[in-house]
C-alpha cells in the first residue's frame, strides 16, 4: 500500500456553511485578492487524484460554462447515485466510496483531493477515511445554507499541524488525524 493520504480541502463561512440554500458560492469572492492563493498552488501540486460530490460537480459546471478544469489537472472522480459512462477525463463512480479510497491508496501517486460537498464529506467521515482537513474560514457569516459538517458521525480526534491568517480575514486551519 502506498502512503497516499486523502485531504478535505475546502473553504467554510465563519458559521459553518459551505453553500447558500439555493447552493450559491459568490460569497466565497470576499476573499479573492491578486496574488494570493491561500496555498492552493502548493497544495495542489502535492496531490494527482481529485473526488467531489455531483452536485458539487454540477455547480462548478454552471460557473465555468460547462467546462470542469479539474479534469485538466487531476484523475477526476465524481461521485455519484447513477451509472454513467466517463467522459472529458472524468470516472463518475457509483459504487461504495471506501472501495475508491482503497483502490486509489493501494496504487502509486501523490495524495488525494476531496473538494465536498458535505454528503460527500459525511460519508468519508462515516468511514473514517479523511486522513488530512485543510479548511479555510471565510470572514463572513452567512445565517442559513449548506453545513460542511452534517453531524451524527462518529467522534475523530485531530490534531493542529499549522494554522495562518491572511490580510483577508480568512483563516486556515491544518488538521491530521489522530492515530
Amino acid at each position: 500500500m502506498s502512503n497516499r493520504k486523502l485531504v478535505l480541502y475546502i473553504s467554510m463561512s465563519l458559521d459553518g456553511f459551505i453553500a447558500t440554500k439555493e447552493d450559491d458560492i459568490s460569497w466565497l469572492s470576499i476573499v479573492e485578492k491578486e496574488g494570493e492563493d491561500y496555498g492552493y498552488a502548493a497544495f495542489t501540486s502535492s496531490v494527482d487524484a481529485y473526488i467531489v460530490g455531483s452536485k458539487t460537480y454540477e455547480t462548478v459546471l454552471t460557473l465555468t460554462n460547462g467546462v470542469f478544469p479539474q479534469a485538466e489537472q487531476f484523475d477526476c472522480y465524481v461521485i455519484t447515485r447513477k451509472e454513467r459512462p466517463s467522459e472529458n477525463g472524468i470516472t463518475f463512480y457509483n459504487r461504495p466510496i471506501e472501495e475508491l479510497i482503497a483502490e486509489l491508496k493501494s496504487k502509486a501517486g501523490k495524495n488525494i483531493y476531496c473538494d465536498g460537498g458535505a454528503q460527500i464529506v459525511k460519508m468519508l467521515m462515516d468511514k473514517d477515511l479523511i486522513d488530512e482537513y485543510i479548511v479555510s474560514i471565510i470572514p463572513i457569516v452567512l445565517g442559513d445554507g449548506k453545513r460542511l459538517f452534517k453531524g451524527e458521525t462518529k467522534r475523530i480526534n485531530l490534531k493542529a499541524i499549522s494554522t495562518k491568517q491572511y490580510e483577508s480575514g480568512l483563516i486556515q486551519i491544518h488538521y491530521v488525524k489522530e492515530q
